[in-house]
């Protein structure tokens, strides 16, 4: 529901609570004053636009399918009008009406958190052109242009840190209240807030590819969801609308009393199932949204609280996904910065990440690199070039031995980590160093899995593309209970059916383009979608907004407490329905108490409900 369709609907319930209270108001007034026939009439009138609305409303949703017990409120309202009770039907419209208003404000706080991301959505941006500046549309804004980032400002798109360093509000994206120092050269992610001096913001991604279009993307399709505890709810409706139609016509036709009827009637409106649920859902994707977890819809919310297994990607997931610079060993006379520097240098003409990776690490030393010459590429090996004048090699360990005049890369190579990758630099065809780089475990990776197991899941799997005695090493490291690697998207995909188990829900968390039709499959896909909407955040019903594995845990314990919450709503809402519709049908509760009684169970349920934000 948008922001404009919920003002509507408030103005809208607001009106027929003014309607049905005034004519409460004007009819007690006009009985003390002029008896009993004036007051009849403006208690009638105080019921008969409620109903009309209602009865417009029961008509639509007749429409979709959707069968509720709002049809109990209209046969209550119609029976007591044409039973001679106008003054009970009065006070089913003014509890009808309340409890919509009531129902539209619950549900309006609960999105608070996720329409909060809709609001700071930037819409211009001002442009470096022809070394001046002009305000432009986001929609304008490519790759490769230079934005001024001003104090305050949203960041329109994602792009890298230009000149100056940023200091960041992220807190939109991931729920951390501490503002962000980011260097020249780092990555900097629409949707966060500049709270230091302006700088310059080179793009990477236009507006619409970029990290928070995504976010809002998702956050527009999780609140059109309807969770299938919601269908579930609905189908129960049908039979507690069965059961009061029965109740009412027995108590009807064993005493002969209509009231008691309409007692009955009275009592079992509205109902607590098609209040509570739908709020404690809403309330619990409004929760997780602000820990950094967006969670499409409502059924993936119901399907996380119930998960008892996850499958873990390693790159990108359980590791940081990009390749660090761990060490640099150089030749007897060269230091390592010179190796660096050269290395990072002939680098900077290739767009492979490993290469980025060096002139990352060679931007946070300080390095001032140098321009390189004549370079030739050969994809996914290395280049060949000019540095400083001087014929230069980068790249991998075989490709570069290959072309050698002279000597070996031996003697620098021994005592490698098993995970580790290396880049040879040889400088006038002999050896100049080696860079070992690692995708390191991440910080956080072990406890965020024993966190993972505190929340309920009880058995953690790793699945890795990378070689099998990586995947078993890191697995080792972080005490899951099993480890596999070497595996395609197919292997993954078999995995997954091999430990899905009918009462056994299964995770799949990844990151990479190669963990989507996973992510798909999976009882329920998280994706690691801080970096932009990827295939992976598409494919996945929760996206971490977060680069880290941490507010997953707490979204599940979320989710179960979400749950729970809903069904305590419609068990003790349901059972105190009950037992008033009990007591009316012998006599012991009549149609204006029952109203109001009933009306008090709606509000119990609706603020047990709404728990679920804490």
């Amino acid at each position: 529901m948008s922001r404009l369709t919920t003002l509507l609907q408030r103005h809208y319930d607001a009106g027929l609570l003014t309607i049905a209270l005034l004519g409460l108001g004007i009819g007690t007034a006009l009985y003390f004053a002029s008896g009993a026939g004036p007051a009849d009439l403006a208690w009638t009138w105080g019921t008969i636009p409620v109903l009309a609305g209602l009865l417009w409303q029961i008509v639509r949703s007749l429409q979709r399918g959707d069968v509720g017990l709002d049809i109990v409120a209209a046969l209550s309202m119609s029976a007591a009008l044409a039973f001679g009770e106008p003054l009970a039907g009065n006070v089913v419209a003014l509890m009808y009406s309340g409890g919509q208003l009531l129902e539209t404000f619950a549900a309006g706080r609960a999105r608070q958190e996720m329409t909060a991301l809709l609001g700071r959505v930037a819409h211009s941006a001002m442009r470096y052109t022809d070394s001046t500046l002009e305000e432009v549309p986001i929609a304008d804004i490519m790759p490769g242009d230079r934005l001024l980032i001003r104090h305050g400002e949203v960041l329109p798109v994602d792009g890298h840190v230009a000149g100056s360093k940023a200091e960041l509000d992220m807190s939109a994206l991931t729920g951390e209240s501490i503002p962000v120092q980011l260097a020249p050269g780092a990555e900097a992610l629409s949707g966060s807030t500049l709270m230091g001096a302006p700088f310059d913001l080179l793009v990477s991604r236009p507006a619409a590819e970029s990290t928070y279009a995504g976010i809002v993307r998702l956050v527009e399709a999780a609140q059109d969801s309807k969770a299938p505890m919601t269908r579930l709810a609905d189908r129960y409706a049908i039979w507690f609308l069965v059961l009061t139609v029965a109740m009412a016509g027995a108590a009807w036709a064993l005493t002969m009393d209509p009231l008691r009827a309409l007692a009955v009637l009275v009592v079992a409106t509205p109902c607590p199932l098609i209040l509570a649920v739908p709020v404690a859902i809403i309330s619990g994707m409004s929760r997780t949204a602000r820990i950094g977890v967006l969670v499409k819809h409502g059924g993936m919310l119901e399907a996380l609280a119930k998960v008892e297994t996850a499958v873990l990607d390693k790159t990108g997931t359980l590791t940081g996904g990009h390749p660090e610079v761990t060490d640099i060993r150089a030749i007897a006379g060269v230091t390592a910065d010179q190796v660096l520097r050269t290395a990072a240098s002939l680098d900077q003409a290739s767009s492979h990440v490993v290469a980025a990776a060096l002139v990352q690490a060679a931007s946070a030393a300080g390095l001032r690199l140098a321009t390189p010459g004549d370079v030739l590429e050969t994809a996914g090996e290395g280049l060949i070039g000019q540095v400083d004048n001087r014929p230069t090699l980068v790249g991998g360990h075989g490709f570069v031995t290959d072309q050698l005049s002279e000597g070996s890369f031996a003697d620098l190579a021994t005592g490698l980590p098993i995970d580790a990758m290396t880049v040879a630099v040889a400088v006038d065809g002999r050896p100049y160093g080696l860079i070992v780089l690692q995708d390191r475990v991440r910080a956080d990776a072990g406890q965020s899995l024993a966190a993972l197991r505190a929340a309920g899941v009880n058995r953690i799997v790793l699945a890795s593309g990378d070689r099998g005695d990586i995947a078993e090493a890191i697995g080792a490291e972080l005490g899951v209970d099993a480890a596999f690697g070497d595996l395609r998207p197919e292997d993954k995909l078999a995995l997954l059916h091999r430990e899905a188990l009918p009462e056994r829900l299964v995770m799949m968390v990844g990151d990479g383009v190669n963990d989507a039709p996973a992510l798909a499959a999976a009882d329920v896909g998280v994706a690691m979608g801080a970096r932009g909407a990827a295939a992976s955040s598409e494919a996945a019903g929760v996206v971490l907004l977060v680069d880290a594995l941490a507010p997953l845990a707490k979204a599940i314990t979320i989710a179960r407490r979400t749950r729970r919450i809903a069904l305590e709503s419609v068990i003790v809402g349901l059972g105190l329905s009950f037992a008033a519709m009990i007591a009316a049908a012998f006599g012991y509760l009549p149609p204006v108490q029952g109203a109001l009684l009933q009306e008090v169970i709606d509000v119990i349920v609706i603020l047990n409900a709404l728990r679920a934000l804490r």
